[in-house]
């Protein structure tokens, strides 16, 4: 049976098509694509970029959250995102989502328009994300995340510390349609874990709630074909095309059109 997923004006369809979220990094010490987009105009070509190739939701970053990343002050992310999240909404018709763990941001970014707010902490990090986000009556993606990658039984601990987020949000008043998961792909889980939690997916999914998988260049491909960040764009697609297989709805990738295109085409062959 279908449900809805709610961001912004639009409703998403779980159990149809797949779903693409762009990501927009406007920081200069992203991984995979520091430094491009932290000009507006360039950003809002690249969104434009994106909504040719397919995207459904656009993810702005103001700050990178790569292992070892250097962290920035709450102003500062808010310069970097708010100002791109407002012109984005000026000018394009498409839901936005902020990705960030610090409720000040979140609270900025909602004013700037942001009809969705991503956290890799899954708002565990934050006391009053949660808070912010039922007010403000946005949607949200709680995201897995730890200190550390020790396990005695990994996918049902996942499952759980997700459902330990899962009940922060509705506790708060974040009603369900507005909450996604994602079982966080590269954090606090070495190549091996991240293997086998790709691999279980379904168990994810099996929670009840939208699954989005963010694989896009990610080290577990890296360390998985021995290949540079500029040459994971075949281990992105597989990564998107198996999880799509696996139940997952929404993909947080950086080419839209390679996994857009790739996603239509396994629906396709999986509808027969």
């Amino acid at each position: 049976m279908s449900s809805i997923f709610t961001v912004g004006k639009r409703d998403f369809i779980i159990g149809g098509r797949p779903y693409i979220m762009g990501i927009l990094n406007v920081t200069p010490d992203s991984f995979s694509d520091g430094g491009l987009y932290s000009d507006v105009d360039k950003a809002l070509n690249h969104v434009k970029e994106m909504m040719d190739a397919g995207v459904d939701i656009i993810d702005v970053g103001g700050e990178s959250t790569r292992p070892g990343h250097t962290p920035i002050s709450v102003g500062e992310e808010i310069e970097r995102s708010c100002f791109v999240i407002e012109a984005i909404k000026e000018r394009f018709d498409i839901p936005v989502s902020l990705d960030t763990y610090k409720w000040q941001v979140a609270q900025a970014g909602i004013l700037a328009g942001a009809d969705m707010i991503n956290d890799i902490w899954g708002f565990k990090q934050d006391d009053k994300m949660a808070e912010i986000v039922a007010k403000s009556k946005v949607s949200c993606c709680l995201m897995h995340n730890k200190g550390n990658n020790i396990y005695k039984d990994l996918v049902s601990e996942i499952s759980m510390e997700l459902k330990e987020s899962i009940d922060i949000a509705e506790a708060a008043g974040v009603s369900r349609e507005r909450i996604m998961i994602d079982p966080g792909i590269g954090f606090g889980k070495d190549t091996d874990q991240n293997l086998a939690l790709l691999s279980n997916l379904d168990k994810i999914v099996d929670l009840g709630y939208p699954v989005l998988l963010g694989t896009s260049n990610k080290s577990v491909i890296g360390n998985t074909l021995n290949l540079p960040v500029n040459e994971r764009l075949e281990g992105t697609l597989a990564t998107s095309v198996f999880g799509f297989m696996k139940g997952c709805s929404f993909f947080r990738v950086h080419d839209v059109k390679a996994n857009a295109r790739a996603l239509k085409m396994t629906k396709r062959m999986m509808e027969g």
